[in-house]
């Protein structure tokens, strides 16, 4: 008695639930990346320039110390007074200013101060103490 096999195995492979995870996957990737940029610090780097050098000495400066706590031109000030004085440095023709941290000043407090100058539009120029 012989027994025909009557079922053979598909070699066949559907690509749709495949594709379906790509594109998924291609969407989350997306919209996450766009919710990251908006956070991000915008930071000049050095290069060229054809405008003439303004020396340092002469351009205003906020020290941030190991305590966390601020100076603006050699007198300290609370958060709120260096959010008023750059301000009004943004009104002002010269746009930048110079931000000297200690070696061992909270990061956040830097941070804070630099995220006055992104919002104020002015060049900071970061000054660390050795």
């Amino acid at each position: 008695m012989a027994l025909n096999r009557k079922s053979k195995v598909s070699a066949e492979f559907s690509m749709a639930s495949l594709t379906d995870i790509i594109f998924l996957l291609l969407i989350f990737f997306m919209l996450s990346s766009s919710l990251v940029a908006p956070n991000a610090l915008n930071l000049k780097l050095p290069g060229r320039s054809k405008s003439p050098m303004t020396k340092t000495d002469q351009l205003p400066d906020v020290r941030v110390n190991a305590a966390g706590t601020y100076a603006f031109n050699g007198r300290n000030v609370s958060p709120e007074q260096i959010d008023k004085e750059l301000r009004t440095i943004s009104r002002r023709s010269n746009t930048s200013f110079t931000i000297s941290p200690e070696k061992k000043a909270p990061v956040e407090k830097v941070v804070f101060v630099m995220d006055l100058a992104m919002r104020y539009n002015l060049n900071a120029v970061l000054l660390p103490e050795e």
